[in-house]
This record gives C-alpha cells, structure tokens and sequence, in this order.
C-alpha cells in the first residue's frame, strides 16, 4: 500500500484494507503526542468505505471543543506526528496534511480539524458509515467518481466539486 497525490492530481486505487491499519497506527502516535480523547479521532472519506476506489489520501476528522481557541501545544503535538497546518480557508474546520518528505510535493494525510460532535463531524461520519451500510449507494458514489475520470480532465477542486451534489444528498438523510 502507498499513500500519496501530488498537488492538484486525481487518482483512484482499489481499496486496501491496510488503510484501516495505517489510520490505527497514526490515530496512536496523535494520541501519543496530543491530549486528545480517543473517541475524537475518526477515519473517515472514501479509504474508510469499503471496496471503493479513492484517492490514496488518508483522511481523519479530529474533534475539538472549540475550532476557534485550539491549543498551541496540541498544533504542535501534530507537528510531531508530521502534520502541517494548510492555508485551506474552510468555515469552521482547520486542514492539516502530512507530506512524503520535505519538498511537500506529495501529500499522504489529512486531517480534518473540526468542533466534535457538531455539523462538520456529524456529516462526515453520518457518510461514512451510510456508504459503508449501503450497498447501493456506495456503488453510485463509486461510478460517479469513474465517470468524473473518463470524462473530465480536472484537478482536485473540479473533482470534489463534482462529486458535491451526491454528497449533499446523504448529508440530508440525515436530518
């Protein structure tokens, strides 16, 4: 298994079940190096679906109380596990990501920083185990992202675009 998108790439890989491995092992060095609870740290985007295609970008939701007042010394407990805050502008979420190496060229990991248990979290974890638990939707979601790859010739925000309106659509089922 590698991990790994250079800036602005779109690529698909089968599922591998080292993923769910891999964000074990890095749920453990963050909660080794931060004093964050461990129910806080979640896997979530298309590697913690299975047997779906997905960027081999390793997404993780870590809640906090307050995205606005967070800690120095937690930022900096990621900063040892070799994440880096990115000037993403997002409403209410702080991006950080994990690189290959020092060219930061590559990026292997994200993490999505967000208020626990609010909005942001309750829909990224509501997808995730909704895709997971249906079949049928998983399937749509798989053959929306192919069909962007045949047809488009896009970056990333082309593709996450995209994909926003069937996204959108399993954030209503939950309400």
């Amino acid at each position: 298994m590698s991990l790994g998108l250079k800036r602005d790439e779109v690529r698909l890989e089968a599922h591998y079940d080292d993923w769910g491995k891999e964000f074990l092992r890095v749920k453990k060095e963050i909660l080794n190096l931060t004093s964050i609870q461990e129910n806080r740290i979640e896997h979530i985007g298309s590697t913690a679906i299975k047997n779906i295609v997905a960027k081999p970008i390793l997404d993780l939701v870590v809640g906090v109380d307050d995205i606005e007042n967070v800690d120095k010394s937690f930022f900096q407990g990621l900063k040892e596990a070799g994440f880096l805050k990115l000037k993403v502008e997002r409403p209410n979420e702080i991006v950080l990501a994990k690189f290959t190496d020092d060219t930061y060229e590559e990026k292997t990991h994200f993490i999505h920083l967000v208020e626990y248990d609010k909005e942001i979290w309750k829909n990224l974890i509501f997808f995730r185990n909704y895709l997971n638990s249906n079949e049928t939707a998983r399937e749509q979601y798989r053959e929306l992202k192919m069909k962007f790859l045949e047809e488009k010739n896009g970056g990333i925000n082309e593709y996450t675009d995209y994909k926003e309106q069937f996204v959108k659509e399993i954030y209503e089922k939950r309400k």
